[in-house]
């Protein structure tokens, strides 16, 4: 993708300087490195590359904003401009977050400085925040002299698993699902011609993708806002090493397909489909039940993760959730941000004066 420097700017305080960019192509040779200490797949490069090339919507364009103290480099925050300003999250971001140069860095003065930048807009909005990165950005919001509004995002289904087997994670599920796993699995091993594949390799993952594909259009699944996006940010984690594509076959057709990501000890769910024609079978409980225990026993995780939301099913397979905030960083001067605060502060009273509240 080609792009510009949007906008420079150079902030009185500490030697820090802020730059926003319309692409990965030309940022600075000496930013590239902040890629590499990225901590999880959402903040790699590779996933980055993907959601450029596939998810930018319409009239909008990314805004990369490299932060740089005493001329280093110190952090990227990748944002998008359309008429307001925001993350760059997108429908699959599982979470967000700035990427920090390794070793001592400020992150004070790093925040400090993004809010200041974002004075520009009456409103900033960001989401898909951990708790704890929502606490910094909105502390640094309020240093430079923005109102923060906090709002909860979506949840995150999770359960720790280290050191357990099969039989022990099955004995921690709700009675109705540990029985509906054991009588589907029974059936599903009985099945003639049924068997299930992994594709993790480069050299396989192409033949995964076109399984994932053929069940997600046969599915009950809505269509893809962005389409290609799904193959997309496969094959990106493939060549990363963390993509595994979970296919269940009866006879030559895929009844059912699912995504996953493993890092760092870590199995999360990002796709999951099943053919409807196969629907007496459960081939998404077959399925996530045969993913889920090759995660434990053959790849040892120490936790499995169901990504993004609080789909209600998710809570029998996994016990603990998590939440992903939100926050509107308003600019009090700005004519639109005076709307937007009051807009806000008229909602919190209101929710105070529900009778319901605090019960």
């Amino acid at each position: 993708m080609s792009g510009s420097v949007v906008r420079g700017m150079r902030s009185a305080e500490g030697g820090t300087t802020v730059e926003a960019f319309e692409s990965l192509d030309i940022l600075p040779d000496d930013a590239r490195p902040l890629f590499d200490a990225a901590e999880n797949f959402f903040s790699t490069r590779a996933w980055w590359e993907v959601v450029l090339a596939h998810a930018i919507p319409p009239n909008a364009s990314p805004r990369l904003l490299l932060i740089r103290q005493d001329g280093q480099p110190k952090a990227l925050f990748p944002m998008l401009f359309n008429g307001g300003f925001r993350a760059l999250t997108t429908p699959y971001t599982c979470l967000y977050e700035p990427l920090f140069a390794p070793g001592d860095t400020d992150r004070g003065l790093i925040f400090a400085a993004f809010a200041r930048f974002c004075r520009t807009f009456a409103t900033t909005r960001l989401d898909a925040l951990d708790p704890a990165i929502a606490g910094e950005i909105a502390a640094g919001g309020r240093q430079a002299g923005l109102a923060v509004a906090r709002f909860d995002h979506f949840g995150n289904w999770h359960e720790d698993v280290a050191g357990l087997d099969w039989t022990a994670w099955l004995a921690r599920r709700p009675g109705a699902l540990r029985e509906t796993i054991r009588r589907r699995t029974r059936r599903a091993e009985r099945l003639a011609e049924a068997r299930f594949s992994l594709f993790h390799e480069r050299s396989n993952i192409a033949s995964g993708i076109a399984a994932f594909e053929s069940v997600y259009a046969r599915s009950w699944k809505d269509p893809e806002p962005y389409p290609a996006f799904n193959p997309a940010q496969i094959r990106a984690a493939a060549s990363l090493g963390l993509a595994r594509v979970g296919v269940w076959w009866i006879g030559d057709a895929p009844a059912a397909a699912q995504f996953w990501i493993v890092e760092h000890g870590r199995a999360t769910v990002l796709k999951l489909a099943h053919d409807e024609a196969f629907k007496a079978h459960s081939p998404g409980t077959v399925l996530t039940a045969w993913m889920i225990r090759h995660m434990i026993e053959r790849e040892r995780v120490a936790a499995v993760d169901f990504g993004r939301g609080d789909d209600p099913y998710k809570q029998g397979w996994v016990a603990d959730r998590g939440q992903r905030m939100g926050l509107m960083l308003i600019n009090p001067r700005h004519p639109s941000g005076m709307i937007a605060l009051a807009r806000h502060t008229l909602g919190r009273i209101r929710a105070r004066l529900r009778p319901d509240h605090g019960t």
